[in-house]
């Protein structure tokens, strides 16, 4: 796209013409991105890279932040040709545009308001019941659709924006070497080599995801077109903004691909180029669309449209929309998607059945609800959870109109995923230690902790529990065995299936397949199955995705310092060699292979650093990933105003209530499950632990009961008592 200074200076005039530009360019784009995207779906020829791409795609007032980062990161590039034409020199934007033109440029295209501070004056119940976006909670630290915390500065090749590995003499290099080879070099792992973990249940793998779909999502640009040359990302391995392909090396055992698609994260309004504007470092930031704090924003949605779109408004009730045309043995199912596009048409191609009924996807709080099976199932046994409690609240409370009864239950379930996941879950993760030295006694509400998720808490650290994933979607019947009916399917064919839930037993083999079944054991020698490194997201015979080669290359995305800085960052040594790093990982042979693919340990992807070291007692990552997450979910309790242990959020009656919340009960209570693991995060074999339903404590909502007396059975003195609090707000009328 041309567009020329038509004066020695930028004038008003100059800066609207470069921004109307911008904006159509983008526009087109976009529009051309998501209409062939679609209409690969329908015609059965979506690749995995479209059904990934789909599923992390910007909506509403996501789609609207990045869409004006793109805006101005256009125009600004625009202007900066523009420059160097007339000038004939290569030059920086900032030579010659000013920050009074930046703000002009920032207001035309909307990015101004994407990092205005909102008013929380005219927010109704802020002391009692969340936003949707978490505006408001501690200022707008932590809401929706604010930049990743950097915890250390990023790192990018041109310092600014672009990712280390986007020359190729980088590629080719120690300092970035293929991200396809390092994968296929030190975490390639057949189906048979697999370890199950002697402790732990899959439910550890899965609810790490659950929680992580509570925190952070972040959004890829919309476009699969090249904004500055119109090549289609995904036709060709060129890498031009936002493509950022994934090169296969020449003895790949995939014989005749040569790259994977990858769409680098939408930037930050503010970022890269335009960073300066605001007061900020310029470098590119990358947005989180959900909220940092634990919410249950997966159940209810980031933002307040799309947790109203959830409710189910046909009653007064406070329950959430289900199913309306099936039901799992009478309990309840998500809604399906009103979409005319349906990325989970998955089950004529899995099962070879031309004829086989298909499904729509189901629609959840989080875009990716139909992920897998096992997290559909999360999905559908907490959206159960908060109808129960609505309508358990409505038998305590009559007088309770249907948006208190959403309100309450919905608090209640926030606090049951902060119970769960800091009391049992984490535990399980970083391991006694961490947690006694981080994450044990409560120390109370600080403003001044920031809460926002940290990029490498995100991008690396909290993917660490993609190393605990079975090959197998494991689903178990009442004697928490193999199903002799639905057999346990590979991993590769629970993809999008929601018919699985539906035609196949619904929640209850899903569920005990969960806690009646081991994790994946991470290993040193046998790190991620190939169901993830060769068939993510295969719903055709020939290309797939690979999760390990993704997560690094999203850390080079994301300008992610090195291992070693990392380590630093939290106090622990940083080897300089072979030999040190070998004492690291207690694993000479693995230090070697880093050592030949990185040159250094100061280049190793801080994810593969990570998940590469010994764990720490009790834990299932190493010192450094414990350090990160502990770290993490340090600052998210702390600044949370509203934190259930805070005072003031709940009663001392209701936080009792909460400290005896059961995971084991939750089950017992939404599904048909009549036994389950007391613990179901720790695996026992069937027999040891295991307890019956109806021994459980049920959970006690009696603290929440409200006591109202009608006014007719107060006395004369309750009713002065009553007049003299009315009479400051209330003048009574002269006789």
């Amino acid at each position: 796209m041309c567009f020329l200074l038509l004066e020695s200076h930028l004038s008003r005039s100059d800066i609207e013409r470069a921004v109307s530009a911008a904006m159509a360019n983008v526009d087109s784009v976009y529009e051309y991105s998501r209409r062939e995207s679609l209409d690969r779906v329908r015609r059965n020829t979506a690749n995995p890279s479209d059904i990934l791409r789909l599923m992390k795609q910007p909506v509403g007032p996501t789609r609207t932040a990045v869409r004006a980062a793109d805006y101005m990161d256009n125009a600004v590039k625009l202007i900066k040709r523009s420059l160097e034409r007339r000038e004939k020199r290569s030059i920086n934007a900032t030579d010659l545009i000013s920050d009074d033109d930046l703000k002009v440029i920032a207001d035309l295209t909307g990015c101004s308001a994407q990092v205005r501070i909102p008013s929380c004056r005219t927010t109704p119940n802020l002391d009692k019941f969340r936003t949707g976006s978490s505006n408001c909670n501690n200022n707008r630290l932590g809401s929706s659709n604010t930049p990743f915390a950097r915890w250390l500065p990023a790192e990018y090749q041109d310092t600014i924006s672009l990712p280390k590995g986007w020359d190729s003499e980088c590629s080719l290099s120690t300092s970035c070497p293929q991200v396809r080879e390092v994968s296929n070099r030190i975490l390639s792992t057949a189906n048979a080599d697999v370890e199950s973990d002697p402790l732990y249940t899959l439910l550890v793998t899965f609810f790490g995801q659950w929680t992580d779909h509570d925190l952070s999502l972040t959004p890829q640009s919309p476009a699969i077109r090249s904004f500055s040359n119109g090549i289609n990302c995904d036709q060709g391995c060129e890498r031009t903004e936002p493509c950022f392909p994934i090169q296969f090396p020449r003895d790949d055992p995939r014989v005749g691909e040569q790259c994977i698609p990858f769409f680098r994260s939408a930037p930050a309004c503010g970022s890269g180029n335009t960073g300066y504007i605001f007061g900020a470092s310029n470098v590119r930031q990358q947005i989180n669309s959900l909220t940092a704090y634990i919410d249950a924003g997966q159940v209810y949605g980031e933002e307040d449209i799309k947790a109203r779109f959830l409710r189910d408004l046909t009653s007064d009730k406070g329950l959430l929309r289900v199913n309306t045309q099936f039901t799992d043995n009478g309990k309840e199912l998500l809604p399906f998607s009103s979409s005319t596009t349906n990325v989970c048409a998955t089950r004529a191609r899995i099962t070879n059945n031309t004829n086989a009924q298909e499904v729509p996807c189901f629609v959840g709080g989080d875009e990716r609800t139909n992920e897998n099976i096992a997290l559909t199932s999360l999905h559908t046994l907490f959206v159960r959870e908060h109808n129960r409690l609505a309508r358990a609240l409505a038998n305590l409370n009559p007088q309770w109109d249907g948006e208190r009864l959403y309100q309450e239950a919905r608090k209640i379930m926030g606090g049951y995923m902060q119970v769960i996941t800091f009391r049992d879950y984490l535990l399980h993760i970083v391991g006694p230690d961490f947690i006694a030295k981080q994450l044990s006694t409560y120390p109370g509400y600080d403003k001044n902790v920031d809460p926002s998720i940290s990029n490498v808490f995100a991008t690396a650290a909290y993917r660490f529990a993609h190393l605990m994933i079975q090959p197998f979607m494991f689903r178990l019947d009442e004697q928490y065995q193999e199903h002799p009916k639905f057999p346990s399917p590979l991993l590769h064919k629970s993809f999008f299936a929601p018919w699985r839930v539906i035609f196949e037993g619904g929640l209850d083999p899903i569920i005990r397949g969960l806690v009646g079944h081991q994790a994946k054991l991470n290993t040193q020698n046998h790190m991620m199955t190939n169901e993830l490194r060769d068939r993510l997201f295969k719903f055709f015979a020939k290309l797939a995705m690979d999760l390990a080669s993704l997560n690094m290359q999203r850390s080079r995305d994301h300008g992610l310092p090195g291992y070693n800085k990392w380590r630093g960052f939290c106090g622990l040594s940083q080897p300089q060699n072979q030999s040190e790093l070998a004492n690291v990982l207690n694993n000479t042979n693995l230090a070697k292979k880093l050592m030949d693919l990185y040159g250094t340990p100061d280049n190793i992807d801080v994810w593969l650093g990570g998940v590469a070291e010994p764990f720490v007692p009790g834990g299932r990552v190493g010192p450094l990933l414990a350090c990160l997450i502990s770290t993490q979910f340090q600052r998210v309790r702390q600044g949370d105003r509203l934190w259930w242990e805070n005072e003031g959020v709940f009663t001392e009656a209701q936080r009792r209530s909460l400290r005896e919340t059961s995971l084991a009960r939750i089950i017992c209570d939404n599904t048909g499950i009549t036994d389950v693991p007391e613990k179901p995060f720790q695996y026992r074999p069937r027999g040891s632990g295991y307890t019956q339903c109806e021994s459980i404590s049920a959970f006690d909502l009696s603290p929440w009961r409200e006591n109202v007396v009608p006014l007719d059975h107060l006395d004369l003195q309750d009713l002065l008592d009553l007049l003299d609090l009315l009479a400051p707000w209330k003048k009574l009328p002269s006789l």
